[in-house]
């Protein structure tokens, strides 16, 4: 992939990181590198400049990477920006946060230059993920990863081939016969995962190796195993100080020195197994994507069919009443449907923060109709029929305006007054009301009580009682979308009266 004409945004508080990583890239051949030492300062230069990519650190200062990705994929402008995030995080549930918030690709620390220019080919190549849902199992399993690398250090012939055939077969093995040499290679672009350090050695000997290893930020986190004949407590003392996992003496014991080893490439093989891991959650999270995307491509098609269908019968001349009546029906669930199918990506945006309200005028009170017209159809009892749900509404039939989204009112209303409906025992009440105020408030009142175990918990995600189907998102969702809008919702249950209240507000529409 030709990097030349492409712009990147690197972004890491510490200098040498940043210089670091712009020199990797220059090696695969871009040539535009723009630097910032915290998320504040990219997105100033985001809104200036021109950006092809973004790599930037987890863990910085004043804003730091998440949400500088949440900030970029809120921005009308920005949102197409692919942006690989550079973690040494192994929390996965702060790893789902990065997916949900749309992340194009994730690097872990330590990596390659190799596994650079692979997360920078794959981000460029696929287009600017959107927030979205990490799937519990993976979809694929993950690919073999690499057998670990050892640099093995010696100014001894004899020795750099006898610690090299104890693990050639097992690991990949590289060799260097003098300080210099092996500097060069812990701090190139494909570093080892573990150093064997002979500590005495003419010229730079182990100890300014080490120590040069430990001032350099891509040798910096590179394990050291110094193989010395010094034995004293002083050596030691000064070998832990510069970052020494363990040492291990001279002579050698090869049975001991594999068995040492061996231990410490497991903790290497973790690391790379969470770049796997890591990576398959993203696969996953591309994979539902696509098959939502596909979901609503696919359901809508039939919908708006069923809806203009609907419609034209239900002003059809000569129809019967009753029959238009239904028919109008049919027409208002297949809106709400087609609303259902865009709500479900309204929904993913605000848990992760990613939703931008575009509000606009509601009419609360014809909504509120239409959905008690719903319920009623569903759930009421306009004949006064025994076993069936009595609805009363006290608002005006229009002309309730607030400032908010048409989907997300309908949305809302819709879920609590058909909670209320279920929850109301049969031949009970619900009762719908509006003020014209400021805010706007709405009341949904029914038959019935709230369970003193639900109470605390009626507004969490999958709370649910006494429901064989319920799946205890509508009052959660309620909230959510509530909120999106700068609105509010409240509960409160009376056990003497036998009556549970909702209460919601939205903001009155000035315009």
């Amino acid at each position: 992939m030709n990097l030349a004409k492409r712009t990147f945004l690197v972004v890491d508080d510490v200098p040498a990181m940043c210089q670091i990583t712009a020199n990797q890239l220059r090696a695969l051949g871009a040539e535009n590198i723009l630097t910032a030492g915290n998320g504040a300062d990219a997105l100033r230069l985001l809104q200036t400049r021109q950006v092809d990519l973004v790599l930037s650190d987890w863990n910085m200062p004043l804003m730091d990477g998440l949400e500088l990705l949440r900030q970029i994929r809120a921005s009308a402008d920005l949102a197409d920006i692919p942006m690989v995030m550079v973690t040494a995080e192994a929390d996965r549930e702060r790893i789902a946060l990065a997916i949900n918030s749309g992340v194009s690709d994730l690097l872990v620390k330590p990596y390659t230059r190799q596994r650079l220019e692979d997360k920078v080919a794959n981000a460029l190549s696929r287009r600017a993920r959107p927030a979205s849902k990490v799937l519990a199992a993976p979809a694929a399993p993950a690919a073999p990863l690499p057998r670990p690398t050892i640099l093995v250090v010696d100014d001894t012939p004899d020795n750099l081939r006898l610690i090299a055939d104890l693990f050639d077969g097992q690991y990949r093995v590289k060799v260097a016969h003098n300080g210099p040499k092996a500097l060069a290679m812990c701090t190139s672009d494909s570093p080892p995962d573990l150093v064997l350090l002979d500590v005495m050695m003419p010229g730079m000997d182990g100890f300014a190796v080490a120590q040069r290893m430990r001032e350099h930020p891509a040798s910096a986190h590179i394990p050291i195993v110094f193989v010395t004949a010094l034995t004293d407590d002083a050596a030691r003392r000064k070998g832990l100080s510069l970052g020494a996992v363990d040492f291990v003496s001279k002579p050698l014991d090869p049975d001991l020195l594999q068995l040492r080893v061996q231990n410490f490439m497991r903790h290497i093989a973790l690391h790379m197994q969470r770049q796997a891991e890591y990576d398959v959650l993203l696969e996953n999270a591309r994979l539902r994507e696509d098959v939502e995307r596909m979901l609503r491509h696919d359901i809508k098609g039939p919908l708006a069919g069923v809806l203009g269908l609907a419609q034209q019968l239900a002003s059809a001349a000569g129809l019967a009443p009753e029959h238009a009546a239904q028919a109008g029906l049919i027409a208002a669930s297949a809106r709400q449907a087609l609303d259902t199918v865009q709500l479900s990506s309204d929904l993913f945006m605000i848990e992760t923060g990613n939703y931008r309200l575009d509000a606009m005028p509601v009419d609360v009170a014809a909504v509120l109709h239409q959905v008690a017209c719903a319920a009623g159809a569903a759930y009421g009892a306009p004949l006064g029929a025994a076993g069936n749900v009595h609805i009363a509404v006290d608002a005006p039939l229009s002309g309730v305006m607030a400032a908010g989204d048409p989907t997300l009112v309908q949305a809302i209303l819709h879920n609590l007054v058909k909670n209320a409906c279920e929850a109301a025992a049969p031949g009970g009440n619900v009762s719908l009301s509006l003020l014209d105020s400021q805010p706007i408030v709405v009341t949904i009142a029914n038959t019935g009580v709230v369970p003193a175990a639900m109470r605390d918990r009626f507004f969490d995600r999958y709370a649910s009682s006494g429901k064989r189907q319920g799946t205890g998102l509508g009052t959660y969702s309620a909230r959510l979308l509530a909120e999106a809008m700068h609105g509010t919702i409240t509960m409160a249950t009376d056990d003497a009266q036998q009556r549970t209240v909702l209460t919601i507000t939205l903001p009155e529409c000035n315009t």
